[in-house]
């Protein structure tokens, strides 16, 4: 075999979501998934640091994410800087060829508390990210904080939606609808407070 392989990481990351759909993810070893994309052991860890990583991307995420922030206008609110940050990831990560991955990715993590406890620490990842790239931008850092915390509910809102096969929006749509519905509910938490106090 070859040295060198064209989409080696590519690869590994759809033969162990295959495998631990299959197996499930207890029962899939990192030389399963190796043989089962046709590579070696010593490649997967070219790749990554063991079996829970190939879900979990590379930390492109979080610099897609901050990048598309450093790049927002600079009119642009903290929030609208995060809304176009996640139609930045709608064009690079989540397209709608990637829908069905998405969807059976979705479907492992939630089998799988180890899984469950990597993608949230994800998440706070790309919270941390964000909010590093808008105090960057001299937003203060309780509006960057919330600005992130809202645009991440938002993310992960959008990620169960759009990963659902009946789903017809893309990411960006999607994620836009879900942060004006997280907006919405606080507004409307917002005065429900205010009334009952």
């Amino acid at each position: 075999m070859a040295r060198w392989q064209p989409n080696a990481r590519e690869r590994l990351t759809l033969a162990a979501l295959e495998l631990f759909a299959e197996r499930g993810y207890e029962n899939t070893t990192v030389i399963d998934i190796a043989r089962h994309a046709g590579l070696t052991k010593s490649t997967f860890f070219r790749h990554f640091r063991d079996k829970r990583e190939v879900l979990f991307g590379d930390g492109t995420m979080a610099e897609l994410l901050a990048g598309a922030i450093a790049a927002a206008p600079p009119t642009a609110t903290p929030l609208e800087a995060v809304s176009g940050a996640m139609d930045a990831v709608a064009r690079d990560a989540f397209t709608p060829e990637r829908r069905e991955f998405g969807a059976l990715r979705r479907a492992v993590i939630a089998a799988n508390p180890e899984l469950q406890e990597r993608e949230a620490l994800k998440g706070l990842a790309l919270v941390a990210s964000m909010i590093g790239a808008l105090k960057r931008r001299g937003v203060p850092e309780l509006t960057a904080c919330v600005a992130a915390e809202l645009g991440a509910l938002a993310m992960k809102i959008a990620y169960e939606r759009w990963s659902d096969p009946a789903c017809g929006g893309d990411f960006g749509e999607t994620a836009r609808q879900a942060l004006d519905d997280v907006q919405a509910a606080g507004e409307l938490s917002r005065r429900r407070a205010f009334r009952d106090s």
